[in-house]
């Protein structure tokens, strides 16, 4: 697997070379690459970059505290790999990053699948405090509310052991960014097609905040996957891939377009 420099600092990643558009996974606080499951690391259709961001898993230097300065990282991975455009898959903090490369840059920018986030990531005060006084418990805690009611326990074990991988000041930076992220004046300036998607038993992120966003951002489509928590890419990853390839073909066929004379359907998608 191979490493580029960005920015100063070594950055690793896996690539899986599929025909299609680049698609560029950016993993949420205290994540790496492993936090994607295979189905969606692999897609047939496309060319898939699961990138670490600094300071994560196998990557170089310091994991930042703000989203903008993960943001720069992005957009010089793309430099790095030669890719000009990119769909940009984010998952909560790492949604929050997608999100503001699509505001800084949108040229670089084909298409956002955002999920399990919002335009403003507050973290809970305990959380911030606990991270530094009782780093153990506190990961036990988001670990509690990370997953859905129905996750193998197994995986719910292993996300924990990860958290606890990146150590307390990376994941601490990254829930200062999370925090301190908040363009909710700013979503509507999004351009690129958009597909939001939230677990129903999300606790971190509720539904209600990728409702909002979706309808917000001018180009935007909502998909909620019933009984899945905040981690519903592994969770559900075949659910969830086949929603990010009929998102891909969607928008590749210029049909994602939101039309004002349709009805919204009931339920969780529009």
């Amino acid at each position: 697997m191979p490493n580029v420099h960005v920015r100063g600092t070594r950055v690793f990643y896996a690539v899986s070379r599929g025909e299609g558009p680049a698609v560029v996974l950016i993993h949420g606080a205290g994540g790496s690459r492993l936090h994607w499951p295979a189905s969606l690391r692999r897609l047939s259709d496309a060319c898939v970059y699961a990138l670490d961001l600094p300071g994560h898993g196998r990557s170089g230097g310091r994991g930042r505290e703000r989203i903008e300065d993960y943001a720069g990282d992005v957009v010089g991975f793309l430099d790095a790999v030669g890719v000009e455009r990119a769909v940009l898959v984010g998952h909560s903090m790492g949604g929050g990053v997608a999100q503001a490369v699509a505001l800084t840059a949108p040229g670089r920018v084909s298409a956002l699948v955002l999920l399990s986030t919002g335009a403003r990531l507050r973290v809970a005060p305990a959380v911030l405090e606990g991270l530094g006084r009782d780093f153990a418990g506190t990961i036990r805690q988001v670990a509690e509310w990370a997953w859905g009611p129905g996750a193998d326990p197994a995986l719910v074990a292993e996300g924990r052991r990860l958290m606890e991988e990146a150590g307390p000041r990376v994941l601490l930076g990254d829930f200062l960014a999370c925090d301190r992220f908040d363009v909710r004046d700013r979503v509507g300036k999004i351009a690129a097609p958009t597909l939001v998607v939230t677990g129903s038993e999300d606790q971190m992120t509720p539904p209600r905040f990728g409702r909002w966003l979706a309808d917000r951002i001018p180009d935007a489509r909502f998909s909620l996957v019933e009984g899945a928590g905040h981690m519903l890419a592994l969770e559900r990853p075949a659910e969830v891939a086949a929603m990010v390839e009929g998102w891909l073909s969607a928008v590749h066929q210029g049909t994602s377009r939101k039309a004002s004379s349709r009805p919204k359907p009931a339920g969780g998608s529009r």
